[in-house]
């Protein structure tokens, strides 16, 4: 069963090293944004180099650096789902050297009445995906640990949160009424796809990992909000929200 997937003592078959070769030393943090708009304004904003790239059957996804304060900010488009962006995420810790990694991105709103007009910054995950159980021992919920952190650092910025648990799925059209009232009633405020698996894959590999969400749908309404999910205004929100995620970058890593 996958709940006994986690194996902590024999060696993985193979690993990015075999892949990859030697580990680099090119970024201290790394920011990944599920979105191309967001991407692509930041290559225009900053005009970045690139330093490396993800290989992919599908196409390889390009690492690029900037620096800010004094840190080296690798950034890079990922894949959604857990699965796929966790091992992007190995993939991007070998060639790069970061160890800390700020993630941003949509999610599906569990609660408005606590979520509207606020990010959200999750403090546990549902782990309802398959990634976390091959990187953790089998348990309903994994702490998010650094979701004070990343709440000091938006309440600095002056920006409106909210702190919550979250329900991590891949089954974006298997998201039930009924498992939205079970999730809801254990304290879930949102529903994304990547949080518990990366928390986990992070947490196995000693990687610091800190995250926050924007709403873009609701599902907590008596019929499914799309809201922003998808349009114009989503876009104006992952484009603002990258700049959050780098300014997280900027405050989460303390030296190298």
């Amino acid at each position: 069963m996958i709940i006994d997937a986690f194996d902590p003592i024999s060696p993985a078959v193979f690993g990015p090293e075999d892949l990859l070769g030697a580990r680099g030393d090119l970024a201290d943090v790394c920011v990944i944004t599920f979105s191309l708009t967001a991407l692509e304004h930041a290559l225009l904003r900053f005009h970045p180099r690139q330093i490396a790239a993800i290989p992919a059957l599908n196409g390889e996804r390009p690492i690029y650096l900037l620096e800010e304060a004094g840190k080296r900010i690798a950034f890079y488009l990922s894949p959604i789902t857990a699965a796929d962006a966790g091992m992007s995420l190995e993939d991007a810790a070998w060639l790069t050297g970061a160890r800390h990694f700020v993630v941003y991105g949509s999610c599906g709103s569990m609660d408005a009445s606590h979520t509207e007009g606020k990010l959200i910054v999750p403090t546990e995950a549902y782990r309802d995906e398959g990634l976390s159980y091959h990187y953790a021992k089998a348990a309903d919920y994994i702490q998010v640990k650094n979701a004070g952190i990343v709440a000091d650092v938006l309440s600095g910025l002056g920006l409106p949160h909210v702190q919550g648990r979250c329900w991590t799925t891949d089954a974006l059209y298997r998201e039930t009424k009924a498992n939205v009232c079970k999730r809801r009633n254990e304290g879930c405020i949102a529903a994304d796809m990547e949080c518990a698996g990366l928390q986990a894959l992070c947490d196995f590999r000693g990687y610091e990992y800190y995250t926050f969400f924007y709403s873009g749908d609701l599902l907590d309404a008596p019929q499914w909000e799309q809201r922003i999910l998808g349009n114009r205004l989503e876009k104006d929100h992952q484009l603002s929200n990258f700049l959050v995620a780098l300014e997280i970058a900027k405050h989460v890593f303390t030296g190298r």
